[in-house]
């Protein structure tokens, strides 16, 4: 079965549904993780075609388990491997060469790699300097052979534009982009279509809120402890509220009932159509969903079910500002679920 797929760069052909892998870190997920079942379903991912994997060096124990994939598929595949890099709120600061070669370096060892096919910057504060000379930094390593492309994750447009100036290539943008969060429209789409860079984005089914599950369900927020659950809820508030949240997804719901498709689906399916958008990001705690996954790259939104998703998205603009601005705002209830402080040493494996 062909898989849809786009260009991220001269040469490089990435499927639109790229396989998230933050809900397998142990900061994340909650228990022990199989990992021989685990490393069996994302096997199973790059025999259906999603053969690109997304890591980061903050993700506790994913780019060792990532590793362990590569190792075991060996030269039967051709596994895309992209990660980030994300130091420390803390360690800004004081952040040197030698430490971006240092983290760059352990993210090779944990993988197994010769070289990082993407590495996707990120910088939690914009008030501490620093992060044009970073990137620069990164351009070095990538000159050297140890990252074939460099992008950014949740960077806005006046720090983009500053990074250009180091005149290292960006060629993605990873950010938060769903029917209920739209902030990258707010003038991070233009500046990709203008520079040729292309969106990758996280964050699609807003924490799994746009699905069957939630449709029609009472809202019971404050018994929440998942710190995802509390992030995507906020974003609901942007939205215009639960009750608006509830008619987008009976709206989303119609249409997947006519399509014979799931709300998951219509949800993806809509961003992948927007201008900009390169791929999705879609977690893989195991290979169950991996079929629903397939079904978003082989169905098409047609005109009726554009309007009447539009219709509803023009009542409700959503989030407003930069992308990843809320969760910049000290104090504030976005950014207190952040924690800016993953970027440890030590690799843990349980």
């Amino acid at each position: 079965m062909s898989i849809e797929s786009f260009d991220l760069a001269p040469g490089v052909v990435v499927p639109r549904i790229v396989v998230g892998l933050w809900q397998l870190s142990a900061g994340h997920r909650g228990g022990q993780l199989d990992r021989t079942a685990t490393i069996d379903a994302l096997e199973r991912c790059v025999e259906a075609g999603l053969d690109t994997f997304d890591a980061a060096d903050i993700y506790t124990g994913v780019e060792e388990l990532l590793g362990r994939l590569v190792r075991r598929m060996g030269r039967r595949s051709r596994i895309r491997v992209h990660t980030k890099f994300v130091p420390d709120a803390a360690v800004l600061p004081t952040i040197d060469r030698r430490y971006v070669e240092r983290i760059v370096n352990r993210s090779l060892a944990r993988l197994g790699v010769e070289t990082i096919d993407l590495v996707q910057f990120s910088w939690w504060d914009y008030q501490v300097p620093g992060y044009v000379e970073t990137l620069g930094w990164l351009g070095e390593l990538q000159s050297e052979g140890k990252i074939r492309l460099v992008g950014t994750t949740n960077f806005d447009v006046r720090r983009l534009r500053e990074l250009a100036n180091t005149g290292v290539e960006m060629v993605s943008h990873q950010v938060q982009y769903s029917l209920l969060d739209r902030r990258p429209e707010n003038g991070l789409v233009r500046h990709c279509l203008r520079e040729g860079a292309s969106l990758l984005c996280y964050g699609t089914l807003a924490g799994g809120f746009l699905s069957e599950r939630w449709l029609g369900a009472a809202d019971a927020r404050d018994h929440w402890s998942n710190r995802s659950l509390q992030k995507y809820r906020l974003i609901i508030d942007g939205y215009g509220g639960w009750e608006a949240f509830q008619d987008l997804l009976r709206a989303l719901h119609r249409i997947a009932i006519r399509r014979q498709v799931s709300i998951a689906n219509v949800a993806e399916r809509a961003v992948l159509e927007r201008a900009g958008v390169g791929a999705i990001l879609v977690g893989a705690r195991d290979a169950g969903h991996l079929e629903d996954n397939l079904r978003t790259l082989q169905m098409r939104l047609d005109a009726e079910d554009r309007q009447t998703i539009e219709s509803l998205l023009s009542r409700n603009p959503g989030p407003q500002g930069d992308v990843f601005g809320l969760e910049r705002i000290p104090g504030g209830p976005h950014a207190a679920l952040m924690r800016t402080d993953l970027n440890q040493d030590n690799s843990v494996l349980e």
